[in-house]
């Protein structure tokens, strides 16, 4: 099997488009139970051997968890006290989506309720009345999750040679991307820039600490394919003009962020060494023009 499969956004992008909004619909769930966590780290979701979970989520004593599994093409919603549910990952609306889910968790004696407003999507539609969104390719979902896989793995490694602050390598569902970020120590100035239909105060908890944040996006993200990303916040001087690495990569100008396009990595004779090299001469040229403490916030 191909562990670097690939992921052409134009053979995907409607699938991509509809599996963020369930994506959404399943992080809000877990943000209506999950108390509060710095930089919103509660929210996210987790790669798994055969998909993505949310982890278990508190519900007054008891707990329940919801995974994607893309092996067998589920909605696995799972509780402490035993049930579980199954609901097909097959073409449907996000509509219809959004009203089993939250039926079947009203079953499972969950009462949950959340803003259906998709988040950091230009021109959004609520969920329980997108009929717009309707696509789902199975072989495509299980691409996109098997680079997942290889990616969190590379990231983790690469998270471990941190010894500051340092988020989970996680999979964050308004901007569907998976991410990990270091932390100077330092607090960042206010972040003034908006996302749709998210408070400005949603993005300065987000952004309220200096960072160092890498990650991968499927296709979405602005750049039109699947591509990594590095960037630091609050941008240093000079950064733009920092030499990274490998070849491919480069500081894209409108996004304001290194890119390294996806197929770059999966080309190359050692994806690993390829994406190490951009996750690691990225940090340091964030670390280094930012005058971070190295030598304390690194492993030797």
């Amino acid at each position: 099997m191909d562990q670097w499969p690939e992921l052409p956004l134009a053979d995907w992008a409607d699938t991509c488009a509809t599996l963020q909004l369930w994506t959404q619909v399943v992080g809000k769930i877990r943000l209506a139970h999950a108390p509060l966590i710095n930089h919103w780290w509660q929210v996210a979701l987790y790669v798994t051997p055969r998909g993505l979970t949310t982890s278990a989520i508190p519900y007054g004593a008891r707990c329940f968890q919801i995974d994607f599994d893309f092996i067998d093409h589920e909605l696995v919603i799972q509780t402490s006290d035993g049930a579980t549910e199954r609901i097909p990952l097959v073409a449907r609306s996000v509509a219809d989506f959004y009203a089993e889910v939250m039926s079947r968790l009203q079953g499972l004696g969950l009462d949950t309720h959340i803003w259906t407003m998709p988040v950091e999507i230009p021109d959004a539609v609520p969920f329980d009345q997108d009929q717009i969104h309707t696509a789902y390719d199975g072989q495509y979902a299980q691409r996109f999750w098997r680079i997942l896989m290889q990616v969190e793995r590379v990231s983790t490694r690469f998270r471990s040679r941190f010894l500051g602050k340092v988020s989970p390598v996680h999979f964050f569902w308004g901007s569907f991307d998976l991410a990990v970020t270091r932390f100077s120590g330092r607090t960042a100035p206010l972040l003034t820039s908006n996302s749709p239909n998210l408070g400005a105060w949603v993005m300065q908890e987000a952004y309220s600490r200096e960072v160092s944040s890498c990650g991968f996006w499927p296709g979405n993200g602005g750049y039109g394919q699947a591509a990594f990303y590095s960037y630091a916040y609050p941008e240093p001087s000079g950064f733009p003009d920092a030499p990274v690495q490998p070849d491919a990569a480069f500081y894209d100008q409108g996004l304001g962020q290194f890119i390294l396009p996806y197929d770059a990595v999966r080309q190359a004779s050692s994806p690993d060494d390829a994406l190490m090299a951009f996750l690691q001469s990225t940090y340091a040229a964030a670390a280094d023009l930012a005058d971070w403490d190295r030598a304390a916030l690194e492993r030797a």
